[in-house]
């Protein structure tokens, strides 16, 4: 592939003899040899016992980062993904390396404009909207004790329970002063069924049956259960008024008809955003489609790497590594990179799309308007600017950041100013 270059950097002389010597201070400062103090041993005797070979390792790490670098910079390339890299020689005098560099591969931008993609139009049911008034008295909910009455759907059964297998107890099979959520499914079939309608203080035997796919021991066993009934809690929803408005932060809503129309414009508002992102996705569909490019694999490997490391980082902020993820699904590193490859070449076609859309709609973001938006970013994230562009990645980053954006507004068919 023409984006696929191979570039041969040698080190000799005496840059290759003063890496040599700083991999020589590095070895022996920990060194412990017969008849010399610890990190004194002289070079001569160190080359005698050990041989110039011991150092090549550390030789190779010194070298090998400035060697790219040269590489990069003679060639004038810029890589996309991780290089790969081969010692082609190496002896006491130089060390040659050869990169394997990849650079972004050409790309032809086809149709991007009227595709005939139709944005889904937004509409909000009263089934909706009382479906979210229901939620919202949902959440303000008090659970308060059933002076009277039995056991029934939704409330919760405040029980002690003990159970037998074959006669014997049941291991973990008891209880007391369990708050049983009726509804919650949290027992074995035919448990919660059993204790709706009982009392408080009734005592009832439940005989029932361990499904098939419990733990072998007990799949399929029968089992009994004595419960009693020592509580019963409900949810009382609270009342449609004023005071409920305040507590929904609503402090102008007098009505229920005004909660309703408040909640109305919040739902169209994020099916609006839902549709306009649906629609921008199908746009970016259409016009990839219409895109003329060949991805190297190892541009789809890095960006699977990339995502892997975001999944990790989402799963570290939830007290979760990837290792236990791992264990925890019965998958491996190598399922998820498998599972991830596809997304992932999507994503980066869609890159190279945007790209070509802002490169032909000449769009271009200046100095000033970099920082003004790194500003508002900061401001966003209740941080100073400096410390923003810090995490970010620089000014640089920014622009291309708002080249994007734009680029994906004409994408989405507005207009760029």
């Amino acid at each position: 592939m023409k984006n696929v270059h191979k570039i041969e950097i040698e080190v000799k002389g005496s840059d290759w003899e003063s890496i040599l010597d700083a991999a020589f201070t590095k070895k022996n400062k920990d060194l412990q040899v017969e008849g010399f103090r610890k990190g004194k041993c002289p070079k001569n005797v160190y080359m005698q016992k050990f041989g110039i070979e011991s150092l090549y390792m550390d030789a190779i790490d010194e070298a090998v980062e400035k060697a790219y670098a040269e590489a990069i910079k003679d060639n004038d390339l810029v890589p996309v993904c991780q290089p790969d890299m081969d010692v082609k020689e190496i002896d006491k005098d130089h060390v040659k390396f050869e990169f394997t560099i990849i650079t972004k591969p050409e790309v032809k931008l086809g149709e991007y404009k009227n595709l005939g993609v139709k944005k889904d139009k937004v509409k909000v049911t009263n089934d909706e909207i009382e479906s979210e008034v229901a939620k919202l008295c949902s959440r303000f909910a008090e659970i308060v004790v059933k002076e009277d009455g039995e056991v029934e759907e939704g409330n919760t059964a405040v029980i002690d329970f003990e159970g037998y297998v074959d006669g014997e107890k049941l291991d973990g099979g008891t209880g007391a002063n369990y708050p049983l959520e009726i509804g919650s499914h949290t027992f074995i079939p035919g448990f919660e069924e059993g204790v709706v309608g009982m009392k408080v203080g009734e005592t009832k035997e439940l005989n029932l049956k361990f499904p098939e796919n419990y733990t072998p021991e007990l799949a399929n066993k029968d089992v009994k259960f004595d419960v009693t009934v020592r509580e019963i809690k409900e949810r009382v929803l609270p009342e449609l008024n004023e005071d409920f408005y305040a507590d929904l932060g609503y402090e102008d809503i007098k009505t229920e008809e005004e909660l309703k129309a408040e909640v109305k414009k919040a739902i169209e508002a994020r099916k609006e955003e839902e549709a306009k992102n649906k629609y921008l996705d199908d746009v970016l569909e259409a016009a990839s489609k219409n895109l003329e490019v060949e991805i190297n694999p190892e541009i789809i490997d890095d960006e699977v790497h990339r995502m892997i490391n975001q999944f990790g980082e989402q799963l570290k902020m939830q007290g979760i590594s990837l290792e236990q993820y791992f264990q925890f699904t019965g998958s491996s590193h190598e399922d998820m990179h498998k599972q991830m490859e596809p997304e992932a070449e999507k994503r980066v076609k869609y890159r190279y799309l945007i790209e070509e859309v802002a490169q032909a709609e000449k769009i271009e973001v200046t100095d000033e308007e970099a920082e003004k938006e790194a500003e508002t970013m900061a401001a966003n994230y209740g941080i100073e600017k400096e410390e923003f562009l810090t995490h970010f990645g620089g000014l640089e980053v920014v622009k291309y950041d708002v080249r994007m954006r734009r680029a994906l507004e004409v994408l989405g068919g507005e207009e760029v100013k």
